[in-house]
């Protein structure tokens, strides 16, 4: 998705389910932050996004085995909406018999759109 940007990501939060929000302000930015920074020492710091300018897109992928990562794509916009996939991928790794268990949050940025976003997740 073109003027989309990662702007973080961690294969560690405190999200044990999927769950994706849109972020448009600092102080909900910073209330998720100061969440999964409860059991870090240092905590992970706050990216910085011009909200007058940009949008935020968390996505938390709850608990996975092995090592994921969203990929998003626009499936349709219109006037009012923007509808955007979300697809799960692995990673390959190597063959072993324990796959380790994440719970990874990706943080994207966008520009500031006043429509309203629906992340679709697709199932493979």
């Amino acid at each position: 998705m073109e003027n989309l940007v990662l702007a973080d990501f961690d294969s560690f939060s405190n999200v044990e389910v999927y769950e994706t929000t849109v972020i448009k302000d600092a102080k909900s930015l910073s209330k998720f932050y100061a969440g999964i920074n409860k059991t870090r020492k240092p905590g992970l710091p706050v990216p910085i996004v011009d909200f007058s300018k940009e949008m935020a897109i968390l996505v938390c992928l709850g608990e996975q085995k092995g090592k994921t990562k969203p990929v998003l794509s626009k499936l349709n916009e219109t006037e009012d909406e923007l509808v955007i996939a979300l697809e799960i991928m692995v990673e390959i790794e190597e063959e072993t018999t324990i796959q380790p268990t994440y719970f990874p949050f990706y943080l994207y940025k966008l520009p500031l759109v006043d429509k309203v976003i629906t992340l679709q997740k697709i199932d493979r």
